[in-house]
């Protein structure tokens, strides 16, 4: 396999994040000797995460074994996925704003037919379903764990409970009619055929979707991470993928190391 110089679009302040997270794991685990460093373990990770590269892509690269780079980077997505907020971190946060976004991203895998607990009706093909929230900006706050592609989103909003936790704290919801029938503080279109819809109908679902349509931005941020892109791995493996990008972006993001959290585990 040919080797080139690459680059990774992160800022060094991820890097040095998540560099000195594994840092504190190593000391804390007393482990004495590595084939590679701290810093260049969090860039065999990121290179993964952001890039999308394989596990025998960053083997060549790094020059270590296959094994070992599937190793290292389970190890990082793990202690990073440790740190990302929960969801009652992300409606304490949301409580602080007017409103937040709501929706659900179809995440592709590479499944075949016979899958069809994966299979999305709606988009027509194989994946996994995650829920976001975003601020009014459009600005990611929290991603939910991941359902089977088959799962509507209102299933999956009130399986995690995003529905009662946002009705508990009061905090006014948008969201497109795919969660028509949830109620509470979570606003929808007005439901119907446009041509049979008022005019004051009609102004409230282009105003509705003027608001709503900020919530890509955060969709965006969540698949500049090109492995989310076409996921290749097991589904079991899907969540913790999620979560640390989740908790990477708010790492790299000023206004947002607050939200990160110190997991219960031992990994700094």
């Amino acid at each position: 396999m040919l080797v080139h110089p690459s680059g990774v679009d992160v800022s060094s302040s991820t890097l040095r994040f998540l560099a000195e997270r594994l840092r504190r794991h190593r000391r804390s685990i007393g482990s004495r000797w590595r084939r590679l460093s701290a810093g260049r373990q969090a860039l065999l990770a990121l290179a993964h995460l952001r890039v999308g590269h394989t596990y025998a892509q960053l083997a060549a690269g790094f020059g270590i074994g296959t094994t070992t780079a599937y190793r290292y980077v389970t190890e990082a997505v793990d202690l990073l996925a440790a740190h990302a907020p929960t969801l009652a971190d992300a409606v304490r946060t949301a409580a602080t704003k007017a409103f937040v976004l709501l929706d659900g991203t179809l995440l592709p895998i590479d499944r075949i037919a016979a899958n069809r607990p994966f299979y999305s009706g709606k988009h027509k093909k194989h994946g996994m379903n995650v829920q976001v929230l975003a601020d009014p900006f459009g600005r990611l706050l929290w991603a939910s764990p991941a359902l089977p592609g088959a799962v509507h989103d209102i299933r999956a909003a009130r399986e995690h409970g995003i529905i009662d936790a946002l009705a508990e704290t009061d905090v006014k919801c948008w969201a497109d009619k795919g969660y028509r029938g949830v109620g509470g503080a979570i606003h929808i279109p007005c439901w119907g055929r446009w041509e049979t819809l008022s005019t004051g109908q009609k102004a409230v679902n282009r105003s509705h979707a003027q608001i709503r349509a900020l919530v890509e931005q955060a969709m965006a941020t969540l698949k500049s991470w090109r492995l989310l892109r076409k996921l290749r791995c097991s589904t079991t493996r899907v969540t913790a993928l999620v979560q640390a990008i989740l908790a990477l972006h708010l790492a790299s993001s000023d206004r947002s190391w607050k939200n990160l959290r110190e997991p219960h585990m031992t990994c700094g």
